[in-house]
């Protein structure tokens, strides 16, 4: 009975999804070989090692779009994740394609992403010479500093889905291609959702032409977004011209009314000047960090193991290590 478990999902994989889907025993597999799990295919165990994964865990206090929201309903990288690798599943199901994998590529495809969001990736793409990409950043956190310095040792479809999943060359799995589209539908609109919660931005405010294109409330444009996916993929996964189109301008509109707000953006240089400090300081400080990066600085160099150790704090984090090096304690009675 070993391994039949395994064996049947595999041969179920074999039946029931299309031609397109990557089946789980034709993975190109793993950096080091290792035995097979009995009840889990590859995929499935990718997904459940990023799950398991502190990186995975960091994320619901990390900012997504509002900085350290106070509110319990704002989105943080987290339910953020959570939103992509829903949307993810459900294109990935109604084509008849891996939903294992699909999974496993949206749970980890911002394991890499700095504090305080986007800002945080812009300031040490600045400050640190090799350059910084929170999507480049994921794959190695999966592969290097994941498990104390030996990564989760994942399948090379899963790699190449997180390393693709934002900007450059497509993912060569129609799994990985999802991403890329659902991490762009739940943005825009879960963006929206928080503004709205925020009194930033109305309902009303998004102009009438593309409410009326793409749909009058979240639910029905990420609907028909979705819907529109399914429609227009087949050997390539895809939104049709004019729904691109329609979210290439909502996303223009959303740029000038959220994103360059500063009701939204107003305490985003504090966290920028906080990273920069935190960066400075421990560049000059390299022993002063946690043994596991001291290390990645000896064999990497200092600016990858100060980078590495700055992308892997939460917002909450970050704050707490800049009070200690810069704030002063004060003395109790």
């Amino acid at each position: 009975m070993e391994n039949s478990i395994r064996l049947l999902s595999e041969e179920n994989e074999k039946r029931i999804l299309s031609e397109n889907a990557c089946l789980s025993c034709n993975s190109r597999g793993r950096a080091a070989a290792e035995d097979e799990c009995s009840i889990r295919t590859c995929f499935q165990r990718d997904r459940d090692r990023i799950i398991h994964s502190q990186s995975f865990r960091r994320l619901k206090h990390k900012t997504q779009v509002f900085l350290a929201p106070s509110g319990d309903h704002y989105r943080t990288r987290l339910t953020h994740t959570l939103e992509v690798s829903q949307i993810a599943r459900t294109i990935a199901r109604a084509l008849q394609l891996n939903e294992d994998l699909t999974e496993a590529v949206a749970l980890g495809h911002d394991l890499g992403h700095t504090p305080f969001g986007h800002a945080g990736e812009r300031a040490l793409d600045k400050l640190c010479k090799c350059g910084f990409k929170h999507y480049e950043q994921s794959v190695r956190v999966v592969e290097r500093l994941e498990k104390d310095g030996r990564g989760l040792n994942l399948t090379d479809e899963v790699k190449n889905g997180i390393l693709c999943h934002t900007k450059g060359e497509e993912a060569y799995t129609l799994e990985g291609q999802i991403i890329r589209i659902a991490d762009k539908i739940a943005y825009i609109n879960h963006d929206i959702d928080d503004a709205i919660r925020a009194e930033v931005l109305a309902e009303e405010d998004i102009p009438l032409s593309l409410r009326m294109q793409l749909g009058m409330t979240k639910s029905e444009r990420i609907n028909n977004m979705v819907i529109d996916v399914i429609k227009n993929s087949s050997d390539k996964i895809r939104m049709s011209d004019d729904c691109y189109e329609g979210f290439c301008d909502l996303h223009s509109f959303m740029f000038s009314a959220v994103y360059t707000n500063p009701v939204c953006k107003g305490e985003e240089r504090k966290a920028v000047d906080m990273l920069e400090k935190i960066y400075s300081y421990y560049i000059n400080h390299i022993e002063e960090m946690p043994y596991a990066y001291v290390e990645i600085a000896k064999s990497d160099g200092d600016e990858r193991g100060v980078c590495d150790y700055i992308a892997g704090m939460s917002d909450n984090y970050a704050l707490k290590v800049f009070n200690n090096l810069f704030v002063p304690m004060f003395w109790l009675d």
